[in-house]
């Protein structure tokens, strides 16, 4: 598996994934058709799928071009596909998807939206997360609730935590000022942050990151963390109200 950022808008990043020996080549969500096409053009590799993780504009807005230009498929979560442009293959939960002989399970992340899901390539060791998980951060709750949102995370929190996560946006140095006011006491937050501002002081992107670092500096994983729980006031209090109250924190952050 290669793996291409392409930034795209003002903080999105596509993520072009290249089977070596087929030279299928998927992009995951299409924020701005003509930056993923720039990249795919100087790469000299053929779109064969477009794999959508929700329906928000800056993922599918250049879906319709980039089929006009490729051909490619387009795969999206069935149950969303009438808000998921140009849409060929319906996947859900557990489904498999085929970039070449690059295999990704289909895991159905809600509470970014109703119909979010996300790639596992588990042989790849990759996670394309989306508006799921960021470095740091979740996506907001603009359609689900606290209780799906915490379910869907655990459901990435349980993966190896060697696996690289290809977030959609560069969020990363924003999410870290507000994890440092409900984490205060984690040395492991202390030094990612100055990795971070170090990566960004240099233009570079702060993604991927691993499963096991965010585990370690996510406060939106942190939910059994007894530092966290204390910050944010909810000593021994259950996972979701830890968590719903630490997304409240960060919506009026």
């Amino acid at each position: 598996m290669d793996v291409l950022c392409v930034p795209c808008l003002s903080d999105n990043y596509g993520w072009l994934v290249h089977c070596r020996a087929t030279g299928c080549t998927a992009s995951v969500d299409t924020p701005d058709a003509g930056p993923l096409a720039a990249a795919l053009d100087t790469k000299g590799w053929r779109l064969t799928h477009i794999l959508n993780t929700h329906h928000h504009h800056d993922h599918v807005g250049g879906n319709e071009a980039l089929v006009r230009k490729y051909g490619c498929r387009v795969v999206g979560f069935g149950k969303d596909a009438a808000r998921i442009p140009g849409i060929t293959d319906f996947v859900h939960e557990g489904d498999e998807v085929a970039v070449g002989n690059l295999k990704a399970a289909v895991i159905e992340t809600p509470g970014h939206t109703t119909g979010h899901i996300v790639y596992h390539f588990p042989a790849d060791k990759a996670l394309f997360s989306g508006d799921t998980l960021f470095s740091m951060g979740c996506g907001r709750l603009f359609e689900g609730t606290p209780a799906m949102m915490h379910a869907s995370l655990a459901k990435l929190k349980a993966l190896p935590q060697e696996t690289q996560v290809y977030c959609a946006h560069e969020y990363t140095a924003a999410n870290a000022r507000f994890a440092a006011t409900v984490d205060p006491g984690n040395p492991a937050l202390a030094a990612r942050i100055e990795e971070v501002q170090a990566l960004r002081a240099a233009g570079e992107a702060t993604i991927p990151t691993t499963i096991g670092g965010e585990l370690q500096t996510n406060p939106f994983l942190r939910w059994d963390d007894t530092g966290v729980q204390a910050a944010v006031g909810l000593e021994g209090g259950d996972a979701v109200s830890v968590f719903a109250k630490v997304r409240a924190l960060k919506d009026s952050f």
